[in-house]
């Protein structure tokens, strides 16, 4: 019989799985790898999420499907969150959806409004579900900058001018994943006016929304009057709850677009265990301490990190939002590419990262570099990263 099944055609060698692979066999070695690798919170979450979770499990009723396009109260806690947050009114019903996470949301719409051939527009260096979620639906990509200056707008134009067939979507992700760069709402409406120009949809990432340092709270585009006209939103509760592995994330925005994914939703899952959706809106509509709590703790791990990093001999620009720091390669050693200087970095530092061409070709020359250990532990990576550069420079 084939093997050769189309869309494992089009899906290339996850680099950043093979660091990953290394790391694992490094560790069942017993070496003590510090992992900066993989955005993996290390903090639990608030203390009355997790009681609720177990209130509603104990509970016999609790256990059977769900609502795929998730609980009603969940819905409601959502709407509420953007307008305290951002000042924006939505309507549970039609403009809220709840996703296993904003990866599986990106994944769905993308099932729900893609056709084979269809032209999307994604930041190059992205997060892999940005380009790949499409690549799976059968689009083609087409990429633009992620740094949202005068050549972003110029790339924008040039895509509408000289693509056939036209593109019908563009992915905007900010705070950056992997690049940690922000927008303000002028660069939001900007994009409102465009895409309603180009007839174009805007699919916005903000799953890092919370994550913002030196007292700039970062935008949604759903503050931009006529966005929901154009453009759906995604956030999770990942990084702003740690609650990674609980899979919660959300899409609001245009009713068009979360209708077709809620109808793709249907047909592939019952929504998430209902328990971890009750202890969601406990989240939201509880107490907020943990997200200035873990605004701060990132926050001072960058500047730790940036800090003893460069006494290191590495000098790693301050990420202004995100819990990832983009590190361009130490100069003496760009010539050796990211995926080889990972390799090296964990296996003669023991310090996992991740190489930035696993988020495009534009990522070449960097590494991802995430803050997801303590303060102790980044200081013992800059320890064991200056041996690693003396020994090489």
């Amino acid at each position: 019989m084939d093997t050769d099944f189309y869309r494992m055609k089009r899906l290339p060698p996850y680099v950043i799985a093979e660091v990953n692979g290394l790391r694992h066999a490094a560790r069942r070695e017993g070496r003590d790898i510090i992992d900066l690798g993989m955005g993996n919170p290390d903090q639990p979450p608030p203390a009355h999420v997790i009681e609720k979770l177990c209130e509603v499990a104990r509970k016999p009723s609790a256990h059977g499907y769900s609502q795929s396009r998730g609980i009603p109260g969940l819905r409601r806690a959502q709407a509420n969150y953007y307008g305290r947050r951002f000042g924006v009114d939505l309507d549970p019903e039609t403009e809220v959806v709840v996703t296993m996470g904003s990866k599986e949301g990106l994944a769905s719409l993308a099932n729900a409004i893609t056709a084979p051939g269809d032209v999307v527009l994604a930041p190059n260096p992205s997060y892999p579900i940005h380009t790949f979620g499409f690549i799976i639906a059968g689009a083609t990509i087409r990429s633009v900058p992620t740094t949202p200056n005068e050549d972003y707008w110029r790339a924008l134009d040039n895509a509408m001018a000289f693509t056939v067939p036209r593109p019908s979507v563009l992915v905007v992700n900010y705070p950056s994943n992997p690049t940690a760069e922000v927008v303000d709402l002028a660069f939001y409406e900007r994009l409102v006016a465009w895409a309603k120009e180009n007839e174009v949809w805007v699919l916005s990432d903000l799953a890092y929304s919370e994550l913002y340092f030196d007292g700039n709270p970062t935008p949604s585009i759903m503050q931009v009057p006529g966005a929901k006209d154009v453009a759906v939103e995604f956030t999770s509760m990942s990084k702003t709850y740690s609650m990674a592995g609980w899979r919660m994330g959300f899409a609001v925005g245009n009713r068009a677009l979360i209708a077709a994914m809620t109808r793709v939703k249907s047909y592939l899952d019952y929504g998430a265990f209902t328990p971890i959706q009750a202890a969601a809106c406990a989240a939201l509509n509880g107490p907020q301490d943990i997200v200035e709590s873990n605004r701060l703790l990132y926050h001072k791990r960058r500047d730790v990190m940036v800090e003893a990093f460069g006494r290191a001999g590495w000098d790693i620009p301050p990420p202004p939002a995100s819990m990832f720091a983009w590190a361009p390669l130490p100069p003496a050693l760009k010539a050796m590419g990211s995926l080889e200087f990972s390799k090296q970095l964990l296996e003669h530092a023991e310090v996992a990262v991740a190489p930035g061409v696993g988020y495009g070709e534009e990522g070449e020359g960097f590494v991802r570099i995430a803050m997801v250990e303590n303060e102790q532990r980044l200081r013992q990576a800059a320890r064991n990263v200056k041996r690693y550069l003396a020994s090489v420079t």
